[in-house]
């Protein structure tokens, strides 16, 4: 079987990371990978925050177990040690298509590459706050941007689950 569609058939959502932090280089080729999705007219309108610094992390998981509702306590990062946000231009039209594609394409680098991810949403409610508009803004990002996605990455604490049996009655043939 082709390596791509082998890795395409058995990423998994990974939620529960080990501490230990991802190499830099490792989640800069998850980031370039991200970087090559398609997008709308080739705007290539998509951000990405690579976020490894634990208090960072940990405000923001904080927030958005808030938006969530859930009970203090819950970590819905899932102790990952990096955090990847897909942002886009608010007013861009393809802004949740494109940045889908981005978590897509990153989500299986992260599997390729022997790591675990899992897409959390909430994004787009975590950037609509003041602290972390400010943060855009201090990264000079100017303008509306819409959070699109957070992919939580790092080491799995334990084995990849296995794939559920796919529905039937999905595809119609003409």
């Amino acid at each position: 079987m082709n390596q791509t569609i082998h890795d395409i058939l058995t990423r998994r959502s990974i939620r529960k990371f080990l501490p230990d932090p991802v190499p830099q280089e490792l989640l800069d080729q998850i980031i370039e990978a991200g970087l090559y999705a398609a997008s709308g007219k080739n705007h290539q309108s998509s951000v990405i925050l690579a976020v490894s610094d634990p208090a960072l992390i940990a405000r923001m998981s904080e927030a958005n177990r808030v938006i969530w509702g859930k009970q203090e306590g819950v970590d819905p990062f899932f102790g990952a040690p990096s955090v990847l946000v897909v942002l886009d231009k608010a007013d861009w039209r393809n802004r949740v298509y494109d940045g889908s594609l981005v978590m897509g394409n990153m989500m299986l680098a992260a599997h390729a590459l022997g790591l675990g991810s899992c897409w959390v949403h909430r994004a787009k409610e975590e950037f609509e706050l003041p602290e972390f508009k400010e943060l855009l803004a201090s990264l000079g990002l100017e303008g509306d941007y819409e959070g699109i996605g957070h992919l939580v990455v790092g080491w799995p604490a334990g084995d990849c689950p296995e794939a559920l049996p796919r529905k039937e009655g999905r595809v119609f043939k003409i």
